[in-house]
């Protein structure tokens, strides 16, 4: 394998959600603002996906007060936390680039009635088992069992929380 395909592969995800043009979606991406890390949520409607392997990117549109707000994701970002099906569309084109002239109800696709939304999800690359055959081992000698130690990961994250003080009058 090529030198850049083995360094990409390393980078995709093992599984990513099923995403159509036209569905309604909810996408969290972890923010950094200095050295606090927080999850937002961009809700909106798929309008186009393109690229494929590391590149696949997909533009999610929504109107937030008055004005309309696209975003590009990228799937195999590792700052896209999650992506939740909201509603599932109809869609009969590729890019659904005429929303962009739309306002209001007319801004949205219509709903694909019987569908059941469900977070399907499509299996890239399937995780490494790391399951060594285990020999056979002579009846005289005792089975020695070695642990393995526990790496965890530890993200540094931040709360505000708003604390009330109260003065007693006497």
């Amino acid at each position: 394998m090529d030198i850049i395909k083995s360094i990409e592969h390393e980078q995709l995800k093992n599984k990513i959600p099923e995403l159509k043009i036209g569905d309604t979606v909810k996408v969290h991406q972890r923010i950094k603002e200095g050295n606090r890390e927080r999850i937002q949520v961009f809700e909106g409607i798929i309008i186009k996906k393109q690229g494929g392997g590391v590149n696949a990117t997909f533009t999610v549109r929504k109107i937030a007060y008055g004005v309309g707000v696209e975003k590009t994701f990228l799937v195999h970002s590792p700052m896209v936390e999650k992506v939740e099906l909201v509603r599932v569309g109809k869609a009969r084109r590729a890019k659904l680039y005429y929303l962009r002239d739309r306002v209001g109800k007319a801004a949205k696709t219509k709903e694909n009635t019987g569908a059941r939304i469900e977070n399907r999800e499509i299996t890239i690359k399937a995780e490494a088992q790391e399951e060594t055959p285990v020999e056979a081992a002579p009846e005289e000698a005792p089975a020695v069992e070695t642990e393995a130690p526990v790496v965890e990961e530890v993200v540094d994250t931040v709360k505000e929380e708003t604390v009330e003080t109260v003065k007693d009058e006497k």
